[in-house]
């Protein structure tokens, strides 16, 4: 089943899974008007707006009257949608977005909505129905790609290389992308939750789970040539 993850910037343990047809509303709330998501600040509205969940992607509802609402894409080159006030059901075709909403002495980035299983369609001339869709839907030209293909640099040109780069020699050799420490993990962990779903084994429950997650992903990804010696061309 397709789902929209909303990801809180306020309290990382708050995700809310939709699935197509489900909305979560957000804003100050208040006890006779609850909300779903909470951001407590004066300048946000009660009821500041809702999320709706379209297979695979979504709809952000701007319900406050005044405030103009930012929906970046921390994947791309800059790339923004604005949605005015009163505007219902935007829609927005970033995998990662990061929701800013105006508050007093600046912007705060409300919450991150991920839609993980965006879909290629793989499809052949002259065949009908519906389109094949691809096991793991990863964008070549993400940044979450970049540190895919980081990961896996040394054991594609050394495939008896037991190195597993860590998060500061990520970083190093993404040099120039603007990413930061937190940024990496959080692309490490999305593509361990939400594209390549590894799992820990149940065998080595004591291993930290930087170790296990960075190296179950260099395991897929390279088992099942999603990241191949073409993709090393992409890195600085």
């Amino acid at each position: 089943m397709r789902t929209i993850i909303v990801h809180s910037g306020r309290d990382a343990s708050t995700i809310l899974r939709l699935a197509p047809g489900e909305e979560i509303t957000f804003g100050r709330g208040a006890p006779e008007q609850p909300v779903d998501l909470r951001v407590d600040d004066p300048a946000v509205s009660r009821m500041a707006g809702s999320v709706h969940a379209v297979e695979d992607y979504w709809r952000l509802s701007n319900r406050s009257r005044t405030a103009t609402y930012v929906v970046e894409n921390p994947e791309g080159g800059g790339e923004f949608v604005k949605v005015p006030p009163g505007r219902v059901g935007t829609p927005v075709p970033f995998e990662i977005a990061q929701v800013l909403l105006p508050v007093e002495g600046g912007w705060t980035k409300a919450f991150t909505v991920m839609a993980p299983e965006h879909t290629f369609a793989v499809s052949a001339l002259g065949v009908t129905g519906e389109p094949t869709r691809l096991a793991h839907s990863l964008d070549p030209t993400a940044k979450y790609f970049l540190v895919l293909v980081a990961l896996c640099e040394p054991r594609l040109r050394d495939p008896s290389s037991a190195v597993i780069p860590s998060v500061p020699q990520i970083l190093s050799r993404l040099d120039g992308l603007g990413l930061t420490r937190s940024a990496v993990n959080f692309h490490i962990d999305y593509l361990a939750r939400e594209k390549l779903r590894v799992k820990q084994p149940s065998h080595d429950a004591s291993q930290g789970k930087a170790d296990w997650q960075r190296g179950a992903l260099i395991s897929v990804a390279l088992r099942f040539d999603l990241v191949r010696d073409e993709h090393l061309a992409l890195l600085p």
